[in-house]
């Protein structure tokens, strides 16, 4: 294999994984074609050669230098079609695909359905990766969402408030979760089980009565508006509550160790999987070893063990 592309979608890590991508394909004299703008990229021929030096000091930043962005033309026939042709004019043979749940099915659309070898690699702040214990970006998500939870506490403890802090996750509750119980929070709302506000008010209000004057509340996107939940509330149990929507701040920032080494590991370990002449896989690390799955196992729905969290946050609440 002489030419590798490399795709992207972003949050905190991604660049540290194109470094690895593109300096172990280097130490291979396999050339990296960088793909801007993800699909959309990928459809418009945006492409640029990246060397060794087009990736020096890029390890600490966030985002993606390959910048990304969302393509409803890719899920096209004709988008397709156009994709598959900028890999074919760019001397193409293998595509590395760095993102979450939606940048994999790409991947593995251009495998199944137009034999395009492709090796996707996990990285997405919500953890949805099915077979994925750690996706790159996530733990800095949570650090990011942890140190402004810790910040709102010393607020709502000091003023005796209830807060509702509204957390990203789609579909997939495990970065709430993960907050949640990292921040000693009260209660955690993710799509993933239902919740009975009516009993939430009542906790509060006993709480209330017994001198517990704070409450921080996390919510999933996916699950409900924390203004909706907050009004509800206020509604029911007369306490004045408050309103924190963390939103993209969780994307961005320099990515945590845990982070940059995932990456390094992935990103390295991806090139070998498309050398060797493996593909549609997605490139994993369970219990300190890596390993690939299947694509078509790691674009299906992940399940989070929500219980267990939930039962342990109730307890030390």
């Amino acid at each position: 294999m002489k030419r590798i592309g490399i795709l992207t979608r972003d949050c905190a890590g991604i660049n540290a994984c194109i470094r690895a991508v593109v300096r172990t394909a280097s130490f291979y004299n396999i050339e990296v074609v960088g793909i801007f703008r993800g699909y959309e990229g990928l459809i418009r021929g945006e492409t640029k050669v990246l060397t060794r030096r087009s990736v020096s000091g890029i390890i600490s930043l966030g985002g993606s230098i390959l910048k990304t962005a969302r393509c409803k033309a890719f899920f096209t026939s004709q988008g397709q079609l156009r994709a598959v042709k900028t890999l074919k004019e760019n001397n193409i043979e293998g595509l590395i695909v760095i993102g979450g749940n939606g940048s994999l099915r790409g991947a593995y659309l251009l495998f199944e359905e137009y034999g395009i070898p492709v090796v996707g690699v996990p990285a997405t702040i919500d953890n949805d990766v099915n077979g994925v214990d750690l996706a790159i970006g996530a733990d800095t998500a949570v650090n990011v969402a942890l140190d402004a939870l810790d910040k709102i506490r010393d607020t709502a403890t000091s003023l005796e408030r209830i807060f509702v802090v509204e957390v990203m996750g789609r579909d997939c509750g495990w970065l709430a979760l993960e907050v949640g119980l990292a921040g000693g929070c009260e209660e955690v709302l993710v799509p993933e089980r239902d919740f009975d506000i009516s009993k939430m008010c009542e906790e509060i209000t006993e709480g209330n009565v017994k001198g517990k004057r704070s409450w921080i509340i996390i919510v999933a996107e996916g699950k409900a508006r924390a203004a909706d939940i907050a009004n509800k509330i206020t509604e029911i149990t007369g306490l004045e509550t408050r309103v924190v929507v963390l939103g993209h701040i969780q994307r961005g920032g320099s990515p945590t160790r845990t982070d940059r080494i995932l990456a390094a590991q992935l990103g390295s370990y991806a090139v070998e999987i498309l050398k060797r002449g493996e593909k549609g896989v997605c490139v994993v690390q369970k219990e300190g070893i890596l390993s690939t799955i299947p694509l078509r196992e790691a674009v299906k729905p992940k399940e989070i063990k929500v219980d267990n969290y939930y039962r342990l946050i109730k307890i030390l609440m």
